[in-house]
């Protein structure tokens, strides 16, 4: 599984010129599953990402999390976080899951993170074509990789 966050002023997601997902102050999260993803790389990277210490503190330090600064989160699911670029120019996605694997994945993913910072989590259309527009703060963009866990 992996995850690219984004510290976001603002951030939305619209899909057929319809906003379905906005969040002010707080992280965008674009989420990549691929089959051998289970409930292991959920609690990693949820815990991850909510406390991830990179919103300023009244020192202008980033040692805040999500969930000190009553942030928001906006995920998106992100199939070509798995594009293999290694042959030609036309990427391969063959390591990103199916949607009917990937689909339950991200659902549980999303109930976890609500879960962990107590709040409700916007998302995107799960295989719709979304149009995702942001303000980065900082920018400030982090990956993640549960199968690269550094602790």
């Amino acid at each position: 599984m992996r995850a690219i966050i984004q510290r976001v002023n603002f951030a939305n997601v619209k899909v057929e010129s319809k906003v379905v997902g906005e969040i002010q102050k707080g992280l965008l999260v674009l989420l990549g599953i691929e089959d051998s993803d289970d409930d292991l790389d959920i609690e990693y990277l949820t815990s991850k990402i909510s406390n991830v210490r990179i919103f300023n503190d009244s020192d202008g330090k980033m040692n805040l999390s999500v969930k000190d600064v009553d942030g928001d989160i906006l995920i998106i699911s992100q199939f070509t976080l798995f594009a293999s670029t290694k042959k030609g120019n036309r990427p391969s996605y063959i390591r990103a899951s199916k949607g009917y694997i990937a689909e339950p994945i991200y659902i549980r993913f999303c109930k976890i993170m609500e879960n962990k910072i107590g709040k409700i989590i916007q998302k995107g259309i799960f295989g719709a074509d979304m149009q995702v527009s942001l303000i980065n703060d900082g920018p400030v963009t982090i990956i993640f990789d549960s199968k690269e866990k550094d602790y």
